[in-house]
């Protein structure tokens, strides 16, 4: 018997994508798709329906309604209902079309034809229920990073923290990673992350997926880390920093995002007081990527 889930869509102003796309994350939606009608932006998102409850979805359009005031922009119309399983996991497809990100890589859906003149690398993407289509600017932001950083096949070994759909992992491996541990606290992203391998025909023991956090990283290489990935929230990231010192090397760097403008500050203090140096900052709308190294 399917299971239901809340559709919700929120009508806003375009400025206001980014921060209705960080709500609906902390929130807990499990899938987001967003187009233009008209001057405004419609976002749908998707959660089950076990996960809240109306006055929950009540004061998820009031942290809205604080947003657009402090912004000083008109207040979202937001309203929700409940769908089968079979509806939402069609629905958000149609409009998810192939995306190219950087110099070097084209994001195509699963259930879409590769393109056919195209001297991309093409990553096959299937994200399911979990976080991760490559249209966010924060993965957008961390793929062009990993461009900059990796080069053709070579030997580096990565570590994905918060692995979501798989996106970060496959993209570095495209790029020219050699292996890639993902952790994941929700076993849906460590299944989405398993599938989408399978789907971009990578061997196994080149990404490798588990349920858990940062934690069970030394349980999986016993060697350090050549770098780290973490596309997560500002607040994860500062608790994680200082458990990195077990995992890494004085050679070793990280991409960090997810990450807004205004949290920037602390995110950067808390690296530098464990012994990384941010080599430069990239900003796209209000969302920041850190591209560190070891100090």
């Amino acid at each position: 018997m399917a299971s239901s889930w809340w559709e919700i869509q929120i009508l806003c102003d375009p400025v206001l994508e980014d921060l209705v796309f960080w709500r609906l994350e902390v929130f807990g939606c499990r899938g987001t798709s967003s187009e233009i009608k008209g001057h405004s932006c419609l976002i749908k998102a998707y959660l089950p329906q076990m996960q809240a409850q109306l006055l929950d979805l009540a004061a998820l359009s009031l942290l809205l309604r604080q947003d657009a005031l402090c912004a000083e922009l008109p207040i979202p119309a937001m309203q929700w209902h409940l769908i089968e399983e079979e509806d939402w996991s069609s629905s958000w497809k149609d409009h998810w079309q192939p995306q190219e990100v950087g110099d070097r890589l084209l994001i195509n859906p699963a259930w879409l034809p590769n393109p056919e003149a195209s001297d991309r690398k093409i990553l096959r993407l299937d994200p399911g229920v979990a976080f991760g289509t490559g249209a966010h600017a924060t993965t957008q932001l961390c793929l062009e990073s990993l461009e900059m950083r990796l080069g053709e096949p070579g030997s580096a070994v990565i570590a994905d923290i918060g692995c979501g759909s798989g996106i970060l992992s496959i993209g570095a491996l495209l790029l020219g990673a050699k292996q890639i541990y993902a952790v994941d606290n929700d076993p849906l992203a460590v299944m989405s992350t398993e599938s989408n391998r399978e789907l971009n025909q990578i061997e196994p023991h080149r990404l490798v997926a588990v349920e858990g956090s940062i934690e069970r990283l030394p349980e999986l290489t016993s060697e350090p880390l050549d770098g780290i990935l973490c596309n997560i929230l500002a607040e994860v990231i500062i608790d994680l920093i200082p458990q990195m010192e077990a995992i890494v090397k004085p050679t070793t760097w990280g991409i960090f995002s997810g990450i807004l403008l205004d949290q920037v500050k602390p995110v950067a203090d808390t690296l530098e007081q464990s012994g990384w140096i941010v080599a430069t900052l990239w900003r796209r709308k209000d969302w920041c990527c850190l591209n560190v190294r070891r100090s």
